[in-house]
């Protein structure tokens, strides 16, 4: 029996577009003054600084030097740890400012509350930080659903198209594989968490279906016709 939901958000809980159209760009035009503004006066901006330092072999002290390689990294989609951490602190003046609102699919949303009163427990897993997941989350076009999760997963666990990474999470959830049902876009990630023992169901929002023999759904109302057999 599922007891358990893990769900990707890009995608899965949230449009493709709202992170590449709305998210990134609005990181690119603030993250540059808010470098300027915090490198010296704020120790979790200068940690990362730090560590963007390190791994590009920019000067520490250089502060344009490190926001033209920020930059590049946003431009390439770079999975950087520090570039999310910094991210997500642009993005989180934006949300508290009301400038941004987290996007979500107004099945998701629906579903995600009829889960969690179900007794269903919901877990997040995605590229983005911990911090942007909450971000989009608890301040989404749809309301706060932050209550709604018990918790939360990013590639501080591994990579998502890494099995290990599954094997992680479930040491730290401490259940049974066959207990949970990952939600995801792609099929690669699927496959990871199909080979820790979890169950998959592959959202495909838009175009033709795919022919295959995993689960399949266009949103999560049919989602949730696969949990009402298991």
């Amino acid at each position: 029996m599922i007891r358990v939901i893990l769900t990707d958000i890009e995608g899965t809980t949230s449009s493709i577009s709202f992170v590449h159209e709305v998210l990134f760009p609005y990181a690119s035009e603030h993250l540059p003054a808010f470098v300027r503004a915090h490198h010296h006066t704020t120790p979790a901006v200068a940690e990362q600084l730090a560590i963007v330092a390190q791994k590009s072999g920019v000067d520490s002290k250089d502060v344009e030097a490190l926001i033209e390689v920020l930059q590049g990294w946003i431009s390439e989609d770079r999975k950087e740890g520090s570039l999310k951490a910094l991210q997500g602190m642009v993005w989180e003046q934006g949300y508290h400012s009301g400038e941004l609102k987290g996007d979500i699919y107004p099945d998701a949303a629906d579903y995600l509350q009829r889960w969690h009163d179900r007794g269903l427990r919901l877990f997040v897993y995605s590229s983005g930080s911990v911090k942007a997941q909450k971000l989009i989350f608890g301040h989404s076009s749809e309301g706060d659903f932050t209550p709604f999760f018990s918790g939360y997963f990013d590639t501080g666990v591994g990579g998502k198209k890494e099995a290990q990474s599954y094997r992680n999470i479930l040491d730290e959830l401490g259940v049974e594989p066959g207990s949970v049902l990952f939600l995801s876009d792609v099929e690669a990630e699927l496959e990871a968490a199909e080979q820790a023992g979890m169950k998959t169901a592959w959202l495909v929002r838009e175009g033709e279906l795919p022919d295959t023999g995993r689960f399949v759904a266009r949103d999560f109302a049919e989602v949730d016709s696969l949990l009402r057999k298991r």
